[in-house]
């Protein structure tokens, strides 16, 4: 977690979206109580609310008057809910909407980007909501958001700016399709559209961030940020225009409990502070009187600090302006957690040895969510969530970044390899380190050959078979048996050309058909070898399946089982491991200027009681954990922290030994080291 004098790391992020149909908006607000409460909940900075989702300004705007909301008894809220932050120390930066806006979608139609039926995005004028999207290239829309922002600063002391909904949608306006053309794109090319949607939003982000830095009350410390739900591959091209990255990700909302650590693995990279958000919600956002188990919410603050970000936790202020005692006695028990584990988290580094190129940029997918995938499984969040379950200490990277500090690259199901690429790879190779391959990765950009990169291998096709049968060889075999193992989606067929197969497919009788089926779901095996299922070539393995996608989809455990024996073969030795159950979530850190390392280790245990996601409820503890650390430096003591208690530390062979007595839910370790 970097430190930034623009960024704290216990924040909340305070929704105000409030119909104008309710009476009495901040009838009840007391700036004291306000503050006291936040800081008894041992918050640090809040984003205060300029405009919300249905338009309405909190503030006696003279620039946009007929936007206050028509309730509002406390006409500078906005302004005093900041002054009282800031008598006790707290940030609070300002929120405001930009592309959820009611009043504005219903006051200028032509400012909504439009949909290629001639419609505008989002709901109905008959549908409740206010998902209708304004277009942020559109100059008048620009100029009134600016006109905005400059009040804001003209208004109130402004700690940061917090700029929601901003989201590459394309539009069939004319003017984007003008734009197009002079671009020399083509409108019936998706993925052209999506290139002249991200590049608007990218050119929107950048002269907005602008805007605010060339104000006069702007500052080095003024927080800028953008939120589109997820951060990924796409904001390399507009991270300038930030100060820190926010990771919204509430797992009950539709995120899942895989989002946060894919993005963040990727996030962290990108040479910005991050925070990870969640929210208090038993649900989503706007699920008043919704309290999430406090478990849960533990479970999913301690993971943000395992992976080296901030924390943030969502609520929503009620219509009168009061904070719910309930949410903040929830949100405080965490937080003061979180005070007390913050001296070994903050300028952390992340200790990883794996890499996993990111499938996200290759897609023309925003984000990264179930709901956008065929149904058949997630590659980024199978690799996800078998290498966590596996203890690796890894980053997902996108193809620029230096390779040099890893031992172990995964091209994961989807990667296509051109020439750069490729150089890259053969040279990280040469250099000494290892590649795991599946599926359809390694092809050359249009798929029909293989890259340069040690695969030792020739495409013949897509497999004729599917299912098909994997028989791991006595290399890979350590955890399985000699007999073969069905493989439910379809493989490549490759020719070795140099490779040694170390695991072989068998056929099955014959494809389910209607003129020929066998029982319930497929046929079994034959025995007949047809090709190589995992080949080996030095230092680099194939896999001919979408391991990764397979095991987001049924989560086969010979199928990770097959990928951690062939990394034991090419790179064995984890940074860090475990005796214990995969349920088990371990990362590691370092504190240079501490001389020390730190290890967390959760363990939570997620439960599909509910229809649409998971839920903690029971922190169960872990006894007697075995930890192992594989690590340069000279390790010379090891203590449970924050608590203080030292551990027994047996060293050998380059390993470092501790025995952690208790584990309940999350616990840190710091090796001490010369």
């Amino acid at each position: 977690m970097t430190s930034s004098t623009a960024l704290t790391t216990r924040h909340v992020h305070l929704d105000f979206h409030t119909s104008g149909a309710i009476p009495d908006i901040g009838a009840d607000f007391d700036p004291d109580r306000y503050a006291r409460t936040l800081a008894d909940a041992h918050v640090t900075s809040v984003n205060t609310f300029a405009r919300c989702h249905h338009g309405y300004v909190y503030y006696d705007s003279k620039v946009n008057p007929e936007r206050i909301h028509p309730n509002l008894v406390r006409p500078n809220l906005l302004v005093e809910q900041i002054e009282a932050c800031h008598r006790l120390g707290i940030r609070a930066p300002i929120y405001t909407t930009v592309q959820w806006d009611q009043f504005t979608s219903d006051e200028h139609r032509d400012w909504l980007l439009v949909g290629e039926d001639g419609a505008p995005y989002g709901n109905t004028p008959l549908e409740p909501g206010f998902f209708r999207r304004l277009d942020v290239s559109h100059p008048e829309y620009v100029a009134f958001l600016e006109a905005h922002v400059r009040e804001l600063f003209d208004t109130v002391p402004v700690d940061g700016l917090w700029f929601d909904i901003v989201v590459p949608y394309f539009s069939y306006a004319r003017h984007w399709l003008d734009g197009m053309a002079r671009a020399g794109l083509r409108v019936d090319d998706m993925e052209h559209r999506t290139r002249f949607a991200r590049t608007s939003i990218d050119d929107f982000q950048h002269r907005m961030s602008d805007f605010v830095r060339g104000l006069p009350a702007s500052s080095s410390a003024t927080s800028i940020f953008f939120n589109a739900g997820h951060i990924g591959v796409r904001h390399r091209e507009s991270e300038s225009a930030f100060t820190h990255f926010e990771l919204e990700s509430l797992p009950a909302g539709g995120w899942g409990y895989l989002h946060f650590p894919t993005a963040q693995r990727y996030a962290r990279g990108l040479g910005k502070p991050t925070l990870g958000m969640t929210g208090k919600f038993h649900s989503s956002w706007g699920d008043f009187h919704g309290y999430k188990n406090e478990a849960t919410l533990e479970f999913e603050v301690f993971t943000m600090l395992a992976l080296g970000a901030g924390t943030s936790i969502g609520d929503q202020l009620r219509p009168r302006a009061t904070l719910d005692a309930e949410t903040y006695r929830l949100i405080g028990g965490v937080f003061a957690q979180v005070e007390a584990k913050e001296p070994w988290c903050l300028g952390a580094v992340p200790v990883v040895d794996v890499a996993v190129l990111h499938p996200e940029e290759f897609s023309t997918a925003e984000g990264v969510f179930h709901h956008q995938e065929a149904g058949d499984g997630s590659t980024h969040f199978g690799v996800v969530r078998m290498l966590q379950e596996l203890s690796c200490q890894f980053d997902l990277v996108s193809s620029d970044r230096d390779l040099s500090g890893y031992r172990l690259v995964i091209l994961p199901d989807t990667i296509p390899v051109d020439a750069p690429l490729a150089e890259k790879l053969t040279g990280f190779v040469r250099g000494g380190g290892s590649l795991i391959v599946s599926h359809r990765s390694g092809l050359t950009p249009g798929g029909a050959t293989f890259a340069p990169i040690g695969l030792g291998l020739e495409l013949v096709g897509e497999s004729p078979f599917e299912p098909d049968f994997v028989r791991p060889g006595e290399h890979l075999r350590a955890g399985l048996a000699n007999t073969a193992y069905v493989m439910a989606q379809r493989a490549l067929e490759v020719n070795p050309v140099g490779a040694t197969p170390i695991a072989q497919t068998e056929r099955p009788y014959f494809n389910r058909t209607w003129e020929h089926f066998c029982s319930h779901l497929y046929a079994p095996s034959n025995g007949e070898v047809v090709y190589p299922s995992v080949t080996r070539h030095g230092s680099v393995v194939y896999f001919a399946h979408p391991v990764f996608r397979m095991y987001d989809h049924e989560a086969c455990r010979w199928i990770k089982r097959l990928v951690r024996n062939a990394m034991d073969l090419v790179a064995p030795d984890r940074l860090l491991e475990h005796d214990g159950p995969s349920t088990v979530i371990t990362t590691l850190t370092e504190q240079a200027d501490n001389s020390r390392y730190v290890a967390h280790v959760l363990h939570y245990i997620p439960e599909p009681r509910a229809e649409k996601f998971d839920v903690f409820e029971d922190v169960i503890p872990l006894h007697d954990l075995r930890l192992t650390l594989r690590v340069a430096k000279q390790v010379t003591r090891a203590v449970l922290v924050p608590e203080g208690e030292e551990l027994d530390v047996v060293q050998g062979d380059g390993e470092v030994h501790v025995v952690v007595p208790r584990v309940h839910g999350h616990q840190m370790v710091e090796f001490d080291y010369h």
